[in-house]
């Protein structure tokens, strides 16, 4: 049997197809190439197939013919500005290529398929309290956070229709590398803080632009869980896993419980380049929460899982791979 990764060019689609090969799953890596542009760094052994996820008839095909029974779904928008600007993009990509995909494919799986989404803590929108636990409300403030609730939904929806056995992970901030330095964020554009500060201090980018420091957090600046990506892609080999024994996992929060604020991200970075990292304070941007952080209880409780990798770690690693 095969694991079905899509959004495999993709920062956490890409690390995840590299840690399921080298774990000994079969894997089949797909995306259709729209914003990655080309293939990352993969091992021998992986397949890989450029194809849009809502191609019903190509991933109905697929699913028989490569005999694949677990689906880890990591295509999807992610950009929240964006998402305030463009919000059809977003439903279209998060849920109804989504919803396409999973009909396809559990409807062409010889047995109750197995689904693991790649979901967000924006579905909290902005919390109150923090760190925060899976039955907080889900009150998505942008249209990125709203469409992987949606999201989610289908998913419970088919658990009930057709068996499928499901994981919903939320994450804060992915971030890092991996430790050899062939697979990294390759966003284009870059909108995650780390890489930024990183080229910055580097001289590869423009200064970094701080989005508000009058937030009501420690420092006036947003609060965020880092997690390292390859901590991600154990959290999903682990959900897989317990899908496997056939049981549903649900939602639950991939987190550390120990948020860092931009300025504290900066002044790690610093501390790692042996640079300081220029920058500049501009406005808030449209539907950003204050702080979010999440509790890590479930994860531990469901999946067997915490995150091992240190913020001194995610830096150290993302540098290792943009120098």
């Amino acid at each position: 049997m095969a694991i079905l990764v899509t959004g495999a060019a993709g920062f956490v689609g890409s690390h995840f197809a590299r840690v399921a090969h080298d774990t000994g799953h079969a894997v089949i890596a797909m995306d259709d190439l729209s914003t990655s542009h080309e293939w990352p760094w993969l091992p021998e052994g992986i397949e890989r197939v450029r194809c849009d996820v809502g191609d019903r008839l190509f991933i109905a095909a697929l699913v028989k013919d490569r005999l694949v029974d677990t689906v880890a779904h990591f295509s999807g928008r992610i950009q929240v500005s964006e998402s305030m600007q463009k919000p059809a993009l977003y439903f279209d990509q998060n849920l109804s290529r989504t919803t396409a995909l999973l009909d396809a494919a559990s409807s062409a799986c010889a047995q109750p398929l197995k689904f693991v989404l790649s979901s967000s803590a924006a579905v909290y929108g902005q919390a109150k309290r923090v760190p925060i636990v899976e039955i907080a409300p889900l009150r998505p403030i942008n249209p990125y956070g709203a469409s992987k609730l949606a999201a989610e939904i289908v998913l419970a929806a088919y658990a009930h229709a057709r068996g499928v056995r499901w994981a919903a992970l939320r994450y804060f901030n992915a971030a890092g590398a991996h430790p050899d330095g062939r697979l990294r964020e390759r966003h284009d554009p870059e909108t995650h803080l780390i890489p930024l500060a990183i080229d910055a201090a580097l001289g590869a980018r423009p200064p970094l632009v701080v989005h508000g420091d009058d937030y009501m957090t420690r420092d006036g600046t947003c609060v965020r869980d880092y997690v390292h990506v390859m901590d991600l892609a154990d959290a999903h080999l682990a959900a897989i896993s317990v899908l496997s024994r056939g049981v549903s996992v649900g939602a639950v929060n991939l987190g550390s419980e120990r948020g860092a604020t931009v300025k504290e991200i900066l002044s790690e970075v610093s501390h790692a380049a042996g640079r300081h990292v220029p920058h500049e304070i501009g406005p808030r941007r449209t539907g950003d929460p204050a702080e979010l952080v999440a509790s890590a209880g479930l994860a531990a409780e469901a999946l067997g899982w915490y995150p091992r990798r240190s913020i001194a770690e995610i830096v150290l690693d993302t540098l290792r791979s943009r120098r």
